[in-house]
């Protein structure tokens, strides 16, 4: 039986999860909606799937490749827009084989999450991905693992035995956090984050490959590169100030489908003077 998937177009609600990726690759706890859909349904047996998708197809055909990696077979199909499920319908009906709306699936929740979309809002998806962490373990995932009740992480990381992690909260892989952080609750660090000595961060998100500076605070934000987005109103700001926030690499396009560990490439500048703190999401504070 075969699988159809309808990869979303950009939302205009959620504009900063697709600057860089298609929705459907924008992490979430380390890995992409598709990858965790793939997975999905390899474990209920199935081995088909099609792909639609109008934005960044090869983009979206470098991450799902020919769907080997799931023990699938995958096959990514351009589209000039996004099709409704009745509209894919009645053109894949023949490709579908047993054609039947329930064989296809818009990528806009995380599976067996139906009444949590993902991109009506910055505060959906983050609801979403605080749910999805006890789920994150997929059977394709290495190096996964609870640290302890509530506090998931990837691998490579290194934590400072004086930083607090407090759950529950999610560290991906090559994440870095200094002494005297603090970590949640409600906290993700997606990969090759670093968090400098002293810097909060809860009731948010750190993007990918994302530096934040010692003392600073982010909370009820989502923080990319250096971008801030808070979550209630979707309002985004640039920090200025890269020894607060900022991007540790430029985004770039998969070479493969997630077989090889992402590199960590931080920075090599000195950052010892980011006491400056930005009010609502870097609050300041006296120098130490």
């Amino acid at each position: 039986m075969k699988r159809l998937l309808i990869c979303p177009s950009p939302r205009p609600e959620v504009p900063s999860l697709s600057l860089a990726a298609p929705l459907v690759t924008a992490p979430l706890l380390g890995q992409g909606l598709l990858e965790y859909w793939l997975s999905h349904l390899a474990g209920a047996g199935l081995k088909e799937a099609i792909i639609l998708t109008d934005d960044r197809p090869d983009y979206i055909r470098a991450v799902a490749g020919n769907g080997e990696r799931w023990g699938l077979s995958v096959t990514v199909l351009e589209e000039s827009r996004e099709l409704a499920p009745a509209q894919a319908l009645l053109k894949y009906e023949k490709e579908l084989g047993s054609p039947a709306q329930e064989n296809i699936m818009l990528l806009d929740r995380l599976p067996g999450f139906p009444d949590l979309p993902l991109f009506t809002s910055y505060q959906a998806w983050f609801q979403a991905l605080l749910a999805w962490m006890p789920h994150s373990k997929t059977p394709d995932r290495v190096g996964v693992h609870q640290l302890r009740p509530g506090v998931w992480a990837g691998s490579n990381w290194h934590i400072s035995p004086k930083a607090e992690l407090r759950a529950p909260c999610w560290l991906g892989k090559n994440v870095f956090v200094g002494p005297g952080a603090i970590i949640g609750p409600d906290a993700v660090l997606e990969n090759g984050v670093f968090v400098d000595r002293a810097a909060v961060v809860s009731n948010a998100v750190v993007g990918a490959d994302t530096f934040i500076g010692r003392f600073t605070e982010i909370g009820g934000a989502f923080a990319f590169g250096d971008t801030l987005v808070e979550l209630a109103s979707g309002a985004a700001t640039k920090v200025i100030d890269p020894f607060l926030m900022c991007a540790l690499r430029r985004a770039r396009t998969p070479k493969s489908a997630g077989l090889l560990p992402r590199l960590l490439e931080l920075c090599s500048r000195n950052k010892t003077d980011g006491h400056l703190l930005w009010k609502h999401f870097l609050n300041p504070l006296e120098r130490h």
